[in-house]
């Protein structure tokens, strides 16, 4: 069994869900319990398990993944502002019950932290994105969260390092505490696409000194992570080369952290861009099509994964705006199917906007697109 077992803070707070009728509870509350089960609560320590397995081999056993998007990665403290309802566990049922087996949990921090020097975090935001982590765990999937539309403050250039770094620091310290009992079904991912926001470079690789700032940073990161100790000391991390990009320059200008064994190579690829996230093409599924994904999925073999370091599809999928359901499903099934063959696992993204990215209406929890989402969930 991979059952992973956690102790059940007492009260959780809901203080933040929407008292709207359509969004779901962040939490599911415990009967308050009798005094006697009070006191064997507190004496009780359970803490998860950190398998002696490779990175490789904990990738192979992830199973195709599905995003929570524009949930709490809103730029705001309002984490409906962008139309979506707070994340709810049935969401998660929901997920699980599609076949997902890895749920990605993009978080952004910095509406809900405080100013320097100690950079907190409110502990009521820590607990609502336990509540989501935790109901996940507990039906045996991959977890993974990270640090997610923080680019206001995380920029790649000498002038802003120092204080980036410190900065960096001091909120994974937080996170990693957070989070440090946990089983190695969580995943830490280090940052979501870091790159120098409204630049000419920003989407095309980036600047050699972007590339390099990236690298500093990353090895801040992890060295906060390790120095929490306990199962932070062997967790598996995903660290994404520049932008998460597909650009050679960035992949060949990344460096793991620390050399680190433990790292797993995060990618995104909306891909082929014009069809797949800027509209502009409809169609997909020509030979040609096809043979675009093989040798991107070649590239990326060639990069990381023959050299020791797996790789996870952070992030993919097919803008819905011209391109029909019928398009989007031949690229779904072709694209995900293929990360699988290769041993990459893919992971659908999903903004909860149907005329976008949405597979699924997360107020009624009705799939708007069944067929596009059996097709990530590709079983190995």
């Amino acid at each position: 069994m991979k059952k992973i077992l956690f102790i059940l803070f007492l009260g959780l707070c809901l203080g933040s869900c929407s008292t709207s009728s359509d969004d779901e509870e962040i939490m599911k509350i415990e009967p308050e319990p009798r005094e006697e089960e009070k006191e064997e609560k507190e004496e009780e320590v359970v803490v998860g398990t950190i398998r002696n397995i490779t990175a490789s081999q904990l990738v192979a056993d992830m199973g195709p993944g599905w995003n929570l998007g524009n949930a709490f990665d809103v730029r705001d403290n309002d984490k409906t502002a962008w139309g979506n309802p707070l994340p709810s566990t049935n969401l998660v049922d929901a997920i699980y019950n599609r076949g997902f087996r890895t749920l990605r949990l993009p978080v952004t921090w910095g509406y809900n932290m405080g100013e320097a020097p100690d950079f907190t975090v409110e502990s009521d935001y820590f607990e609502r994105v336990k509540g989501i982590v935790e109901h996940a765990l507990e039906k045996n999937m991959y977890v993974i969260i990270n640090v997610h539309h923080d680019d206001k403050w995380i920029v790649p250039t000498f002038e802003q390092s120092a204080s980036t770094r410190n900065q960096l620091d001091k909120v994974w310290t937080q996170i990693a505490n957070n989070f440090k009992d946990y089983s190695d079904y969580l995943i830490f991912e280090l940052l979501n696409e870091p790159r120098h926001k409204d630049t000419p470079e920003e989407w095309t690789g980036g600047t050699a000194e972007g590339r390099e700032v990236l690298n500093d940073y990353y090895t801040t990161i992890l060295s906060a992570i390790r120095e929490t100790g306990g199962n932070n000391e062997a967790r598996k991390v995903m660290v994404a080369p520049y932008a998460a990009s597909v650009v050679q320059k960035t992949w060949d200008d990344f460096v793991v952290p620390n050399n680190d064994e433990n790292v797993i190579i995060s990618i995104h690829a909306y891909f082929p861009f014009r069809f797949a996230l800027d509209g502009s093409d409809p169609d997909w599924g020509s030979d040609a099509d096809k043979r675009d994904v093989d040798a991107l999925l070649d590239r990326i073999n060639t990069n990381f994964m023959a050299k020791g370091l797996p790789v996870v599809m952070g992030e993919w999928g097919s803008i819905g705006t011209i391109a029909t359901a019928a398009e989007r499903l031949k690229h779904a099934t072709y694209f995900a199917n293929a990360c699988v063959e290769k041993g990459i696992v893919p992971v659908v993204w999903d903004n909860g906007n149907d005329g976008e990215f949405g597979l699924i209406n997360r107020r009624n929890l009705f799939w708007d697109f069944p067929e596009i989402a059996d097709a990530a969930a590709v079983k190995n």
